[in-house]
């Protein structure tokens, strides 16, 4: 299969990083634009199949968050949180000059979504969770704490491959061996000097236990009620667990939930039940803000905002 062509862009963080994303530019005078955010050790290619679906339709853009793929290494590794996340893709918006999105985010990159509804509402049009929540499964994490930072040594891409599927196999049960070479070259990345590695930064595992552990997404969560919210969750997945999906829709009446078969953590976004969910969806999202829209998020998430200050949450 030939690459959906792409153009790499890089801009700097609050603090300095030289941060990249992929922009998949779409047809000309495209009518939505979609930022995509990868999970906590993915990278832009983890949305190679998604990416260019969307962009026969929509300009997509696809971030790597600091310290993965092409974005440089934070020199502090307590940078690598939520909160951080969250002022360089505002940064990014920025940079490419973007009023309004829809946001696609898988896990992690679900959370730094969550809370972005939660502070520039006005921003966005719509958003994707993909299998995460307000209420992280212990089980879960536990699951990616075993291994985060502490990946097998590989020297060709075939012990890529069978590392990745040693890792998630029980998550896509029915993959290929095509597959997971596949797998394999998104998550590793060959040296000039031949050598292979993980492609994200070991440090990320430094703050990971405490950032899960002092979470509380429920109050951001529960911004989503003023925005079109769809919710994806892998029917196996270890860190969305249904009776959190039931009361995700309870808070948030408006959702729009989908449940993936045969994925646990996470769906790729690739599986028909996924694409079709995210094909309606995204052609449902209004296109555009009315100024009293704007001026309501605006002033609801200011109230928002002050609240966790007075409650000391932020």
């Amino acid at each position: 299969m030939t690459p959906a062509p792409y153009t790499s862009r890089f801009y700097t963080s609050p603090d300095g990083l030289k941060l990249h994303y992929r922009d998949y530019a779409g047809p000309a005078h495209a009518p939505l634009t979609v930022l995509c955010i990868p999970g906590l050790t993915r990278n832009a290619r983890d949305f190679e199949d998604l990416a260019p679906h969307l962009a026969k339709k929509y300009r997509v853009l696809v971030a790597e968050l600091r310290g993965r793929g092409l974005s440089e290494y934070a020199k502090d590794p307590y940078t690598y949180v939520p909160p951080v996340y969250v002022r360089d893709i505002a940064a990014l918006l920025d940079f490419a000059g973007l009023t309004r999105v829809a946001l696609i985010g898988t896990s992690l990159g679900g959370i730094v979504s969550m809370i972005l509804a939660a502070v520039m509402p006005a921003r966005l049009l719509g958003v994707v969770i993909n299998d995460v929540g307000p209420d992280i499964d212990p089980e879960g994490v536990a699951r990616i704490a075993s291994y985060l930072g502490k990946n097998k040594p590989v020297s060709n891409w075939d012990e890529a491959a069978a590392a990745i599927k040693e890792l998630d196999g029980k998550i896509y049960p029915e993959y290929t061996p095509a597959d997971w070479a596949r797998m394999g070259k998104r998550r590793y990345v060959e040296a000039p000097d031949g050598s292979f590695r993980i492609d994200y930064d070991a440090n990320l595992a430094k703050p990971f236990m405490n950032a899960v552990k002092n979470a509380d997404l429920w109050p951001f969560f529960s911004r989503l009620r003023e925005l079109p919210t769809l919710a994806i969750r892998g029917a196996a997945s270890d860190l969305l667990k249904p009776d959190t999906f039931v009361r995700m829709k309870a808070v948030v009446p408006n959702l729009t939930q989908v449940v993936v078969p045969n994925r646990g953590h996470a769906p790729y976004l690739d599986e028909p039940e996924a694409l079709t969910a995210i094909d309606v969806f995204l052609s449902e999202v209004p296109r555009s803000l009315g100024p009293l829209t704007v001026a309501a998020r605006t002033v609801a998430s200011g109230l928002f905002l002050a609240k966790l200050k007075i409650q000391g949450v932020i």
